[in-house]
């Protein structure tokens, strides 16, 4: 799905009334949508206390809509309004006047008064502030989101939880906390971006009437929503008379001494994504321990440094082994030992493979930030803010606060395709688009996950995937399996390995047998 910013938005609400399509037409629809979903929420409308806080704009005038459908259906649909009616702006004063010939009651509202106004609702309806809002909510907004906030009522957003950036997600001030938000034409950036995304709750998508041929000629940005269906054409076909070498073959260059799970987590996710072999590099003092940790995935010591990582010498060992395999994984608890960086930027110069690099990979390759920004082979980065931050010269919560911007800077600045990890994890793609992952989940806050995602990328590259598309089938199915896995373990207790397990069910649910035999 496509996924717009707010000043988008507006050219294209703009876009579409000069060309013929009348801007309170838009309102209706819009309006409508709003109260189909309250009545959603509502179950049965009859008789339910419904208080839909308004401003002047036309969100305003979208509440005052959707108040009208809501009385239709038999609910005591009220709208308390934080401006003069002389304010409102000319759609939504329109409807205003509907709204009071069709027997609607409007109440002029202040900061002290809403609080008890809100009592005793069965829904409240957030219709203060739409996609125009940027800064901090002050005086009676700033009282008249707390209010909403503070009504034991759920709350239903329009367009935008008040109180949001809808282009940066910035919440700069008190925000309304939506169970649910009903979004129009086309979701916007900051209802995906944290700490905004927090407050919106379910997000319901809706079409106005907005004609789709106006994206080309207005919208610039190329940012989209990572789809289930997009990702189910990706998985990679195996026939039934296929064999291990004709589905991918991993080698995975990972592991220290106190963090042989990285690597362990890494080689086990990139065979339970499918890859047909997986070798793990690691250290030759650590090889004993591997081959206990690991059954399916094979091993092969490499040159070490006291038994602890790999040493320089490791490097000729690993561009020979290499030959034989599809796709290269490096860094997952490889550590930033000198010797060991040195090894990391000297593959990333001349490995003629595809590479997946994160975690200590990426901590090396930021001290000789062109190791990677001259590879001419296929990369892909897996970087949590932290990472990110240390390649690009920036702090973490620099990074964290303008995820968007960092990603697409890192892809452009290296030459990789960028996976920025976190909640709503970012692909960001060499030709310029971005996709958002909609799945945010707490489960994923446990050591480890990260190097299972590396895993699952480096399989599908190594089944013959480009870097895009190996990179959103690896966040998809991940992210998948974190679901399937929180249901059956909960979320606080999950672990890595509990996603691991889960890998090939998430993949079973994207794959479907067609004529003659082939899986997809």
């Amino acid at each position: 799905m496509r996924v717009v910013f707010p000043r988008e938005m507006g050219a294209l609400d703009r876009a579409a009334i000069e060309g013929g399509i009348p801007s309170l037409d838009l309102m209706e629809s819009a309006g409508r949508y709003v109260a189909e979903q309250a009545r959603e929420l509502l179950v049965l409308c009859e008789g339910k206390k419904v208080s839909v806080v308004a401003a002047r704009g036309n969100n305003g005038g979208d509440g005052f809509v959707a108040a009208r459908y809501l009385a239709s259906w038999g609910a005591a649909a009220k709208v308390f309004l934080l401006a003069e009616e002389n304010e409102l702006s000319a759609d939504a004063a329109a409807n205003h006047r509907r709204f009071a010939e069709e027997g609607g009651e409007t109440v002029r509202v202040d900061a002290g008064s809403l609080p008890g106004e809100l009592d005793g609702s069965d829904l409240v309806v957030d219709a203060i502030f739409g996609t125009g809002f940027h800064g901090a909510a002050e005086g009676d907004f700033a009282a008249a989101i707390e209010a909403v906030n503070a009504s034991e009522a759920p709350v239903l957003a329009v367009d935008v939880p008040s109180g949001v950036d809808a282009a940066s997600g910035a919440v700069s001030g008190p925000a309304v906390r939506a169970m649910s938000t009903v979004t129009f034409a086309y979701p916007k950036v900051g209802l995906y971006l944290y700490p905004g995304a927090e407050m919106v709750g379910e997000l319901v998508v809706v079409d106005i009437g907005i004609p789709p041929r106006l994206l080309a000629g207005i919208v610039e940005s190329e940012i989209f929503t990572l789809e289930e269906e997009q990702v189910a054409a990706l998985i990679p076909a195996r026939r039934p008379d296929a064999h291990k070498g004709d589905c991918g073959r991993v080698f995975v260059v990972a592991g220290s001494v106190g963090l042989t799970g990285a690597a362990t987590l890494c080689s086990r996710a990139a065979i339970r994504s499918g890859a047909g072999v997986v070798t793990l590099g690691v250290a030759a003092g650590l090889n004993a321990i591997m081959e206990v940790k690991l059954t399916e995935v094979m091993t092969l010591p490499l040159p070490d440094e006291g038994g602890k990582y790999i040493a320089e010498e490791a490097l000729d060992v690993i561009l020979a082994e290499a030959a034989g395999y599809d796709t290269l994984a490096i860094g997952p608890g490889l550590g930033t030992a000198p010797a060991t960086c040195r090894v990391v930027t000297e593959l990333l110069r001349r490995m003629e493979k595809p590479v997946v690099l994160d975690a200590d990979g990426l901590n090396c390759a930021a001290k000789d930030p062109a190791s990677l920004s001259g590879r001419e082979y296929p990369t892909v980065i897996t970087p949590h803010p932290g990472e990110l931050g240390r390649l690009l010269g920036r702090s973490a919560g620099e990074i964290q606060s303008s995820r968007l911007e960092a990603a697409m800077e890192s892809c452009s600045r290296f030459g990789c395709v960028t996976v920025l990890k976190g909640a709503n994890t970012l692909v960001a793609s060499l030709q310029g688009g971005v996709y958002i992952n909609p799945l945010a989940m707490a489960s994923l806050a446990t050591a480890g996950s990260g190097d299972v995602l590396t895993g699952c990328i480096t399989a599908f590259s190594a089944q013959g995937l480009e870097p895009l598309e190996a990179a959103l089938c690896g966040v998809y199915v991940h992210g998948r399996a974190a679901e399937l896995s929180a249901h059956m373990t909960g979320t606080a207790g999950m672990i890595a390995g509990d996603l691991i397990s889960h890998l090939p069910l998430a993949l079973s649910g994207l794959m479907q047998e067609e004529e003659g035999g082939w899986r997809r």
